[in-house]
């Protein structure tokens, strides 16, 4: 315990992890053969859509429809348009939303057909929408998504004609209220023949692209998509965070009315969503790469299949580092729990560890009170007690997930001096830290199993190092810790990024849950700690993370702010 070697080790793994589970892939250019997924040639199209706002009912709409129509036609699909007529309370709404008269008070979906060898089998829909709001050319949301659907086509092709049709669908008017979205599934005669719906968005102008929703009993699905995708990003939870949220996309009114299907999206670069520097330039092509890469390899998986899966249970599924996609049936957590309480109860046994079992059952409850405090209250400081521009404190997202990071680390470093000092037990102290949590992971097993794996994954990894301690030897626990110490921190890690890019601003409290999660492997390799000296560094943390609040709360207003949210 008197040297930081296992815990700086274990963070350089955390780290290398990490960086590969949210960092987009390299883009990919025109291969000669033409069947890869080419971010080049999509980067084309996002160019031609992407250049200029093309709001629903604007001249520029009608000219971005004009060449998707075109485009479509010249990959030799059977292409229309269909036109529905707004009313004249939301023609209003767009009109004053737009700030501009409308050309056309309809909303007009682009519906083109690649006709496969067996026009029975229902079809697989690629799905994106084709405007964007007001002041904003909309490159990322959703000229990506457009871009993505058009190289799929060509990319499907490229391999011959498919087995099942394949229906392309663009929508309009998105922005306003997924009013094309609506028209489509509700009155369109096409979409009774629709087996699968894949959904292409984002939010933000970069970062890994992620599977985050899903139709409902998406077990078999999901079981096709896990054989699929090479490079996977998605997890159930973020399709139980979805299935809670006001948020809504092309796929809601699909998804309500009963069809199978995914979602996509990114949402890196989160200052650019919705704003005027949204341009093709500044949209991350690696993110495009990402996107189409896992949508042409199941979109291909998809028309292959003889029978598309049915409705099967929901499964539990996560992506290790977006390298390959883990899942298992949901009821299987229950074993996670089991073994992780027997594992932490031998292990505490085997070294007479009972007495650091509350030591560290207070350092987790601690550490949860004293960092969720933190978060809150600094998240207050840079200015979220008050009337906020939305858009502007997106904007703000990188800075405020350092002012997180530092605020995490002070508060591990501040419980961490208190458990240190007195300790006898690696197995009894990290069986006490684990208790808390494995409890939450049971309700959580009970309530919403798809989600527990957060907690129960990470535990059982926890579980097995403090066992290989208590019965193998002091060294072997150490190694087993390190290795157990890189993968849980690390998927910890990537896990918090995103959820501080998707709800950072709002409820960056949320970050104390895996925090905690991490800290039941970290003091186990944390040597002892001299505590006055540690509270002091904590200290200096919490200045810092303080000046970047500051700094958020006193800035103008972000030149990314979408220009329909600034006063006047």
């Amino acid at each position: 315990m008197r040297h930081w070697w296992a815990l700086l080790i274990a963070l350089a793994g955390t780290i290398m992890l990490a960086v590969i589970g949210t960092t987009p892939p390299a883009p990919v250019a025109a291969d000669p053969s033409g069947g890869s997924f080419s971010a080049a040639r999509a980067m084309i199209d996002v160019r031609a859509i992407g250049h200029t706002p093309h709001p629903t009912g604007s001249a520029e709409n009608a000219r971005v429809r004009a060449y998707l129509m075109q485009r479509l036609a010249g990959l030799g699909l059977e292409v229309r348009s269909s036109g529905t007529p707004m009313d004249a309370a939301v023609a209003a709404r767009i009109a004053a939303w737009n700030k501009t008269p409308l050309v056309r008070p309809d909303v007009v979906n682009i519906v083109a057909t690649l006709a496969g060898r067996d026009r029975r089998r229902p079809a697989v829909l690629l799905m994106a929408h084709y405007d964007s709001v007001w002041g904003s050319p909309g490159a990322a949301d959703d000229g990506a998504g457009v871009a993505t659907a058009l190289e799929t086509v060509r990319a499907v092709l490229a391999g011959g004609r498919p087995a099942r049709d394949v229906i392309v669908l663009l929508t309009d008017g998105e922005e306003a209220g997924l009013l094309g979205a609506k028209a489509f599934f509700a009155r369109d005669p096409l979409a009774k023949r629709v087996g699968v719906i894949v959904n292409m968005e984002a939010r933000g102008g970069g970062g890994r692209a992620s599977m985050f929703e899903t139709g409902a009993d998406n077990g078999a699905m999901m079981r096709l998509f896990q054989r699929a995708v090479p490079g996977p990003v998605g997890t159930s939870l973020s399709v139980f965070i979805y299935q809670h949220l006001p948020n809504s996309t092309d796929f809601t009114p699909a998804k309500r009315a009963g069809y199978a299907g995914f979602n996509f999206a990114f949402i890196g670069r989160p200052g650019l969503y919705h704003s005027p520097l949204a341009t093709p330039d500044a949209l991350d092509q690696g993110s495009v790469q990402d996107m189409g890469g896992q949508v042409l390899a199941l979109t291909r998986a998809l028309l292959a299949a003889p029978v598309l899966p049915g409705k099967a249970a929901d499964i539990t599924f996560f992506d290790a580092f977006g390298l390959a996609l883990v899942a298992y049936p949901a009821g299987f957590g229950w074993a996670l729990f089991g073994l992780t309480a027997v594992l932490l109860a031998a292990a505490a046994w085997r070294e007479r560890g009972g007495r650091d079992v509350p030591r560290g059952i207070g350092a987790t409850l601690a550490l949860i009170l004293l960092s969720a405090g933190l978060l809150y209250l600094a998240n207050l400081v840079s200015g979220a007690e008050g009337p906020v521009n939305y858009y502007d404190r997106l904007a703000a997202i990188p800075r405020l997930q350092v002012q997180a990071g530092l605020l995490c680390v002070a508060a591990v470093l501040a419980v961490g001096a208190w458990i240190a000092a007195g300790r006898r037990s690696v197995a009894g102290l990290t069986a006490g830290a684990a208790l808390p949590l494995l409890l939450l992971g049971g309700l959580a097993q009970w309530a919403a199993p798809t989600v527990s794996y957060v907690i129960l994954c990470p535990l059982v990894l926890a579980a097995i190092a403090a066992a290989v301690g208590a019965f193998v030897g002091e060294s072997a626990g150490k190694v087993a810790g390190v290795v157990a110490g890189a993968l849980v921190i690390g998927f910890l890690g990537a896990l918090t990024f995103q959820l501080l890019q998707a709800v950072g601003p709002d409820t960056p409290y949320a970050a104390a849950l895996p925090l905690a999660l991490s800290a039941v492997l970290v003091w186990p390799l944390m040597p002892d700690l001299e505590r006055r000296r540690t509270l002091a560094v904590a200290g200096a943390l919490i200045l810092v993370a303080v000046g970047i609040a500051l700094w958020v709360r006193l800035d103008p207003l972000a030149p990314s702010v979408a220009l329909f949210s600034r006063a006047g």
